[in-house]
């Protein structure tokens, strides 16, 4: 059977492939796009969405305990495990059969199946109904990537779970070890804590949150152990002992072994890149670390090859894919966009309080040679903080003293996650601490904690 002709192939659905494909096809190129499971990849299927979905329960469950401190009465509390992922999982669906409608209207071809490239330019797709051989000029790799499993603490499903089972637990846990605290381990940490779960967080590096700003990893970890988690830090596993109902686990600290049982573990040790049975080396593209090596414009070393989201590295961001993808369609269709750079793309953490960054830690500007001015506000000082019942975090914000330029904007509190976009504006339009100073935030409301932070790095704040 003669190949399939398109203008460009995606290989992934998920949020940097599918927009890629949108962006394409608006551009006037005749885009395919394959997917070997579901339509709007790990993110919308498994990952950020159906986790907000969990978290908001939590949250509300939270709340709902809270009610005396608002007047208000609450009684018989209780949840419905069952319901609350039933809830999760439709959240995924509705928005998964968006992605399908989205391909739909933009004439994006969708191949469902497993792909390879067999050589320059071809994609070779195998389904139930058979193989279908496509070719295009350009080809974007969009196929993300999956839980890393270290030796010894490989996920079972039963008492040991990656993220996916954490999100359709067998069981609720009642005494939980959570591996790893990035944003995945310490979401479902809060989450399962919030329920009641006895939460036990371990984390090999010096602090919990590693890649965020020193402060704020301190500022949470206080939060998170007034809610009653353990927190271990410079500690490791080593392994796992499985019985029917239990698990033990073999933590290491300081030089010392100890055994400590748990019904659940939840392994949150990173990701690796889907890059295996593709035939990327044969092609002339690197791999090094599972992760497919790139230009600042996600080519590889093929010529026609491009490598998006989680697939090329660092930040393992759906936004930062999203980006990405769009800017691979501009180059493809003749345009000149401009790269994508990690030190713009802001990471948000939706546990109990929410954590979110943009740009340099206070530590990173330092050893980038920077001469710095510092800012802070925290929540307590914020009259609608107060009256939302949330006293409880900081705005951090770092300025480079010579330029006024801002370096990164570091927070910790409730929403958190929404206030962040506005640093990110700042620092996409090169704002100076005279402009953030110069503006006039709304009142009362949470974003007025940004423009004290600002004019704390210069000894102007007023409400602290």
């Amino acid at each position: 059977m003669a190949s399939q002709k398109f203008d460009m192939i995606v290989i992934g659905a998920g949020p940097g492939g599918y927009v890629a494909a949108i962006r394409g096809a608006q551009l006037g190129l005749n885009v395919a796009i394959v997917e070997r499971e579901h339509m709007g990849g790990i993110c919308l299927n498994w990952g950020c969405i159906p986790t907000k979905a969990l978290l908001r329960s939590s949250e509300v469950f939270h709340m709902m305990q809270r009610a005396g401190d608002y007047g208000l009465k609450a009684e018989s509390i209780s949840y419905d495990l069952d319901a609350v992922v039933k809830r999760s999982r439709g959240v995924a669906k509705q928005l998964n059969s968006g992605v399908a409608h989205l391909m739909k209207k933009n004439k994006v071809t969708v191949f469902m199946g497993e792909a390879t490239l067999p050589a320059k330019g071809r994609v070779s797709v195998k389904s139930a109904k058979g193989t279908e051989d496509l070719e295009a000029a350009n080809i974007v790799l969009a196929t993300g990537a999956r839980a890393r499993e270290l030796p010894g603490l490989e996920a079972d499903g039963k008492r040991v779970w990656t993220y996916k089972h954490a999100l359709q637990p067998p069981h609720m846990p009642k005494k939980l070890l959570v591996i790893g605290s990035g944003a995945i381990g310490i979401e479902f940490a809060s989450f399962y804590n919030t329920l009641g779960a006895d939460t036990t967080v371990v984390e090999v590096m010096d602090r919990i949150l590693p890649v965020e700003d020193a402060e704020i990893s301190v500022f949470a970890k206080k939060a998170f152990v007034k809610q009653g988690m353990t927190i271990r830090e410079k500690t490791m596993v080593k392994k796992l002992d499985r019985s029917k109902d239990k698990v033990t686990a073999h933590i290491e600290q300081a030089g010392k072994v100890e055994a400590q049982e748990f019904d659940t573990v939840i392994s949150a040790v990173g990701i690796v890149g889907n890059t295996e049975g593709l035939g990327l080396e044969a092609l002339g593209a690197k791999v090094e670390k599972t992760h497919v090596v790139t230009d600042s414009h996600c080519r590889t070393g093929a010529p026609g090859l491009y490598a998006i989201g989680d697939l090329a590295g660092a930040p393992w961001l759906a936004h930062k894919a999203s980006h990405e993808g769009v800017m691979v369609a501009e180059l493809i269709a003749g345009g000149k966009p401009h790269a994508v750079t990690p030190d713009a793309i802001a990471g948000c953490t939706y546990c109990q309080p929410q954590i979110a960054s943009v740009g340099l830690t206070e530590a990173r500007a330092k050893e980038q040679g920077h001469d710095i001015k510092v800012g802070r506000f925290p929540f307590i000082g914020n009259g609608k903080a107060i009256a939302l019942g949330e006293p409880e975090g900081m705005i951090k914000t770092i300025f480079d003293a010579k330029t006024g330029a801002l370096l990164g904007a570091h927070m910790v509190g409730a929403e958190v996650t929404e206030l962040i976009q506005g640093y990110v504006v700042a620092r996409q339009l090169e704002t100076t601490e005279e402009d953030l100073m110069q503006t006039v935030f709304p009142h009362p409301t949470l974003s007025e904690m940004m423009h004290e932070s600002v004019l704390d790095a210069y000894g102007r704040a007023i409400h602290f």
